[in-house]
């Protein structure tokens, strides 16, 4: 049904934002809107949404940024919408990590098709979202952190930095990379990333010296061991 279905919309201009979540609510779909790229991945980290609409023209803002960002912080379909029919635009975005790529002006009836043929390409709706590694549980539908079959016990953030190194396991996520996605593009503090990353590890590692879970590239950022699961 598409009512389990949670569509965030990014759109800066208000008429379109309206007439666009009118259509999806009428089609069954929930709908967040927003204005802007930076509500918009703050949104995608409180409310994990099966898809995103995200307009390519924001405003002060490189909307490229923006989805290299939402990409990185979420598996989350992603599908651009935007005004340029150049064929560089589409590859750009399709490499950046969308899903999917609509040229303006919008047909509901295609948005709709569009966003069908999306969710059952990736089946993200349905999928168990797991991260395994050894006796590290991570379940992302559930928001649930199991070590040793043992409840972890995070703080917002604590769980938002291992989720993101989870969501990116086996790739190296730069400080900077990590601060501009959990804390926002003007914090450059590293201190408060250590100090997260320590309090993570504690609670994870038996032998901070020998980490099984979350490792650091020195100087360069964090990581964590690809992702053990096999769907069933």
């Amino acid at each position: 049904m598409n009512d389990s279905i949670h569509i965030l919309f990014i759109e800066p201009n208000r008429i379109i934002r309206s007439y666009i979540a009118k259509s999806l609510r009428e089609n069954g779909y929930q709908v967040t809107p927003a204005f802007s790229g930076r509500e918009g991945i703050r949104q995608t980290c409180a409310l994990q949404p099966n898809v995103i609409l995200l307009d390519m023209e924001l405003p002060s803002v490189d909307s490229c940024n923006i989805l290299r960002t939402l990409r990185a912080q979420s598996d989350v379909i992603i599908i651009v919408i935007s005004e340029s029919t150049e064929e560089k635009s589409k590859v750009l975005a399709l490499d950046l990590g969308a899903d999917d790529y609509i040229t303006k002006p919008i047909g509901p009836a295609e948005l709709m098709a569009r966003i069908r043929t999306c969710l059952r390409r990736t089946q993200t709706y349905a999928a168990k979202r797991v991260y395994v590694c050894g006796d590290l549980i991570i379940n992302f539908e559930k928001h649930r952190v199991t070590l040793e079959n043992e409840p972890i016990h995070l703080t917002q953030i604590e769980y938002r930095l291992l989720t993101l190194l989870a969501r990116n396991a086996g790739r190296i996520l730069t400080y900077n990379d990590i601060l501009n996605i959990i804390w926002g593009p003007y914090e450059t503090n590293n201190q408060i990333l250590r100090v997260n990353m320590t309090n993570i590890r504690r609670k994870l590692e038996k032998k901070s010296s020998e980490p099984r879970y979350v490792f650091t590239k020195s100087g360069v950022g964090y990581f964590m061991p690809e992702n053990e699961y096999k769907p069933v």
